[in-house]
């Protein structure tokens, strides 16, 4: 039987660049907040840099870059400006987003077959400069499959569906995400996932996934650590990843 691999926590501080720009000064400190994550266990750090630069900035990617020394995770939409940020930077990943320039959050992954010549190309790029690839997608084993074509490393499976029908049936809930992870390894993917996955749900999920190497959370962590405090927080999460 294989044995199932260690899942990473990456920190995703895009929320902690939204505070800070409310300000306009730089309290809290991105960059204070992501070497204090990685102080308290953190096994990686998530950035979204977006267009607008309504949270993460470019700038705070390259400051980030000598001071993130787990893995680095950038995600995107592969625009040109992206993919020259991220080929100057050389995160350990990059996660490939299908996100509309003026998109609030992540709300779907990539349809990815339509897509395919497009994201071959991307993928091609990130390897040839020795970058991990990582591609947002649903449960569809058909869509994984395209994905798998690609020549990508991982997926990110889009955990949001599983969020939001955990609490009514989390057998239910989780089933799709299980069936995907199993067809993403026997197709040679290193699976990963994120959103909305919290402190309620994240245990019964990474306990029911057979393959699941990194879970990026942000939005659900940063508000938990207003009440629990960062450190707090940071070893709570662990401790749901822990088996």
């Amino acid at each position: 039987m294989t044995k199932k691999p260690h899942t990473r926590l990456s920190v995703n501080i895009n929320k902690i660049a939204t505070l800070r720009n409310a300000r306009g000064e730089n309290r809290p400190s991105v960059e204070q907040v992501a070497c204090d994550c990685q102080a308290f266990g953190a096994e990686g750090i998530t950035v979204h840099p977006r267009p607008d630069e309504r949270h993460i900035r470019r700038a705070d990617v390259y400051a980030l870059r000598p001071l993130v020394k787990v893995e680095f995770n950038i995600e995107g939409y592969p625009a040109p400006e992206f993919l020259d940020l991220v080929l100057k930077v050389r995160p350990e990943q990059v996660t490939l987003v299908p996100d509309a320039a003026d998109a609030l959050t992540s709300s779907a992954g990539w349809d990815v077959a339509p897509n395919l010549e497009f994201l071959t190309s991307v993928v091609e790029r990130l390897k040839a400069h020795g970058i991990r690839s990582s591609i947002f997608v649903g449960t569809d084993i058909d869509n994984i499959r395209a994905a798998a074509a690609t020549g990508t490393d991982r997926i990110e499976l889009y955990t949001k569906p599983y969020a939001d029908l955990y609490h009514k049936d989390r057998e239910s809930a989780v089933a799709p995400f299980v069936e995907a992870s199993r067809a993403a390894h026997n197709l040679g993917l290193g699976v990963n996932a994120g959103h909305d996955l919290d402190l309620d749900n994240l245990a019964y999920f990474h306990a029911s996934l057979p393959y699941l190497h990194e879970v990026s959370i942000g939005h659900a962590l940063v508000c938990d650590a207003l009440y629990l405090g960062l450190e707090e927080t940071v070893r709570r999460y662990l401790a749901a990843l822990r088996d």
